[in-house]
């Protein structure tokens, strides 16, 4: 009961110090806390990334302040450092993220955490290691789908690992939330999904404990505990009262009445706080990077590149366990199902649920899997905010979107991805990369893997020829220079699809005597700048950009940006507007990006 009490007054000083923050629903968290992480989890205090340690994600991010206290009652923070809560020059930021070693994701966009325990359970399996997954919900959250995506994931999977504890404080951030103490109304939900229901008291710790214990001892599926609280539980006029989210305490009179009240639930003569146990490590491989051995396609092959994509994941797969498959329910379109053919104890299928395919994505790279995640890029932007966080948590995950742009062809707009390029190159460290044909997909596949951070790659529907060779090397950051002379009138710059409109371009602007310079400009992001200002400065700042693509963040403001400074302008051929269905050559022609297209815009030029 005194570590809880700590927790509470630790979180107040953080928060009062800071002058924000979320002491009241630090309060009615503060027995699960200490129940988690002082009698249930394994785990080293001295190494909290131990593989075999349980682990613990708080979806409630808000509640941050009761993490750091937890992890300072351990003895891996000093205390002193919790007043320095949401300064510039501390790691404690306002919501938790993986600066923080013991931090797996980072949370704050609430309706994320489950959806990455779920990937964090699954790495378990992978490895085959008994550590659970823990994950701190507040009841709010649960009014967001992707929870419910990721109940119905884990129970599908049986992830018996995992188990959620929501946190059912009955006030929101601006009035109550959607059931407030209706705990029956919850479990009957969560029942409904599959899932092992419990509902406790959540400031009664034997019936904490208790909870947990039966949640171990539960097979085949995921557990919920649902735990009746009191937001600001522990001091009188914060408890079960509205108007305190977000409301630190003031100094002065405020504070020391609450700090007094808290002080004075401690028990005399309670001793010290129970160590944590350390988890049974186990001695595994060092991990060490795979390679593919030498190219499978011949120049003139005609290959989706959405197909070389899944061929190539399973084949660099084979040589190193990390790598993970994740699906949508597209897997036939995107061909990873080439993965799960080959490794079907790693192909994970979240069905139609894109929220948690990447969430759980996250929670596996996390842990040191290499996730690649696929669906249509369309798809994707519905899981923009899982992106976000996992660029915020600077996670490894690859993720994959096909059938982009107006090539795809009579399945019309709804189905085409003209903005999946601006969307990642929003994130300043998403690795973006487009490749044109089946052999530069399998180098940049290679690549893409092992680069740290999260990445993109567009891959296509229509099946193109191959150009490259196997001699031919791809890196991230790079272009290819695909026509070059001398007497370079115009330099055109092309990715993936309209690579080929380029070179047809060049074929017909030469018989009528106009070289110009094509660029396979296949990393988007990183972007090679002195490649492009060189070919900028060589055809007198002449450039052409011409993209599957709205005109809005894609290439053509990639390389804007990059040659801007050295005072050069681009011409943009892009899609301007909503299309509609047709063949892909007639839909390239009429939106502006074909080789008829770009003949005329080199002309005018």
């Amino acid at each position: 009961m005194n570590i809880a009490t700590r927790l509470r007054i630790d979180s107040v000083r953080a928060t009062t110090e800071a002058g924000s923050g979320h002491p009241s629903t630090c309060c009615s968290a503060a027995e699960i806390v200490a129940a988690l992480f002082f009698a249930e989890m394994r785990y080293d205090p001295r190494d909290p990334q131990n593989p075999d340690s349980d682990r613990f994600v708080l979806s409630k991010g808000h509640a941050a302040p009761i993490l750091y206290s937890a992890w300072a009652e351990a003895g891996f923070l000093k205390r002193d450092d919790l007043v320095t809560l949401r300064r510039l020059d501390s790691d404690l930021e306002g919501h938790p993220t993986p600066r923080l070693p013991f931090v797996d994701v980072a949370t704050g966009s609430l309706g994320q955490g489950l959806c990455a325990g779920v990937g964090i359970a699954l790495n378990a399996r992978r490895i085959t290691s008994d550590y659970r997954t823990y994950v701190l919900l507040g009841d709010g959250e649960t009014a967001e789908g992707s929870v419910w995506e990721a109940a119905a994931v884990a129970a599908h999977d049986r992830l018996d690992s995992i188990c959620g504890i929501t946190d059912v404080n009955a006030l929101g951030q601006s009035g109550t939330t959607q059931w407030q103490h209706d705990l029956d109304a919850l479990a009957v939900r969560w029942r409904a999904f599959g899932w092992h229901a419990l509902v406790i008291d959540g400031h009664d710790l034997p019936g904490i404990l208790d909870a947990l214990e039966k949640a171990r001892q539960t097979r085949g599926r995921p557990t919920m505990i649902l735990a009746r609280t009191l937001k600001g539980k522990g001091i009188s006029f914060m408890e079960g009262k509205g108007g305190w989210h977000g409301k630190p305490i003031k100094k002065g009179e405020e504070l020391e009445r609450a700090l007094g009240e808290l002080q004075a639930q401690l028990l005399p003569d309670a001793g010290p706080a129970p160590r944590p146990q350390p988890p049974k490590s186990v001695k595994r491989p060092a991990p060490a990077p795979s390679r593919l051995a030498g190219t499978t396609y011949k120049l003139g092959d005609s290959v989706a590149t959405r197909e070389a994509y899944g061929a190539a994941i399973a084949r660099l797969a084979a040589g190193d366990d990390r790598i993970v498959a994740l699906d949508a329910d597209v897997k036939n379109s995107t061909f990873s199902d080439k993965f799960e053919q080959a490794h079907p104890d790693r192909f994970y299928q979240s069905f139609i649920a894109e929220q948690v395919m990447i969430g759980a994505a996250m929670g596996l790279a996390s842990r040191g899997a290499i996730p690649f995640p696929s669906t249509f890029a369309a798809f994707l932007t519905r899981a923009y905010d899982f992106i976000r966080m996992a660029a915020i948590s600077r996670l490894n995950i690859k993720m994959a979107g096909s059938h982009a742009g107006v090539s795809i062809g009579e399945d019309g707009p709804s189905q085409m991805a003209l903005e999946d390029l601006a969307m990642m190159r929003a994130q300043p460290n998403v690795t973006v990369l487009y490749p044109c044909d089946a052999v530069s997909t399998e180098k940049l596949i290679e690549r893409m893997a092992y680069h740290p951070g999260p990445a993109y790659m567009r891959t296509s529907r229509p099946k193109t020829p191959v150009i490259y060779s196997d001699a031919d090397t791809f890196e991230v950051g790079g272009m290819k220079v695909l026509r070059e002379s001398a007497s370079d009138a115009v330099t055109v710059i092309g990715a993936g699809v309209t690579v080929f409109e380029a070179l047809t371009a060049h074929d017909e602007l030469k018989k009528a005597g106009i070289n110009i310079r094509v660029i396979d400009l296949y990393s988007v992001q990183p972007i090679d700048v002195d490649g492009l200002v060189r070919c900028a400065r060589d055809t007198k700042g002449k450039v052409i950009t011409v993209e599957d693509h709205y005109a809005a963040g894609g290439i053509g403001d990639a390389v804007a940006s990059a040659v801007a400074s050295s005072g050069f302008t681009v011409h943009r051929l892009a899609v301007r507007e909503i299309p509609r269905s047709g063949t892909p050559t007639e839909l390239l022609d009429v939106y502006g990006i074909s080789a008829r297209q770009i003949v005329a815009a080199v002309k005018g030029l």
